[in-house]
């Protein structure tokens, strides 16, 4: 049975976490603490694989399975949600390269053009290629 809004909003904290089920996968847990976070459970290549989508309240009922539903076309489509999540944040302004370049250019003032070019070209020939896209 398919959770309601009544039921997410009254969920209480308890000794242990437990899950409040919704539907395909989708549920609701809830930590000791009294923190509410909507996962979503899904095998993918023969392993169990588990999505968070946000905290209630600022992740609704319907929100949540909303992207539910999206991760889930994804998934269909034999699209690992969780690996394309992971590689659209590796793409944001937080990977080491942004930040790399961004320390060059902080450093780069006060030494020689020369010495400035030279280890430019060491960081991206040596570190970049393995290291640029991982997120900080």
């Amino acid at each position: 049975m398919a959770l309601t809004d009544t039921q997410v909003r009254k969920a209480k904290s308890g000794d242990a976490p437990y899950r409040m089920s919704d539907a395909n996968g989708m549920y609701l847990w809830v930590t000791p603490a009294g923190g509410k976070l909507w996962r979503w459970k899904y095998r993918h290549g023969g392993v169990e694989k588990l999505m968070t989508f946000g905290k209630y309240p600022a992740v609704s009922l319907a929100d949540a399975r909303e992207k539910r539903n999206e991760a889930s076309k994804l998934h269909a489509a034999g699209v690992d949600p969780m690996a394309k999540r992971k590689e659209e944040q590796a793409q944001t302004e937080n990977t080491f390269q942004h930040i790399a370049n961004e320390w060059l250019e902080h450093w780069r003032g006060g030494k020689s053009p020369r010495h400035a070019d030279y280890v430019k070209r060491r960081i991206e020939a040596d570190i970049l290629p393995c290291l640029g896209a991982r997120p900080i």
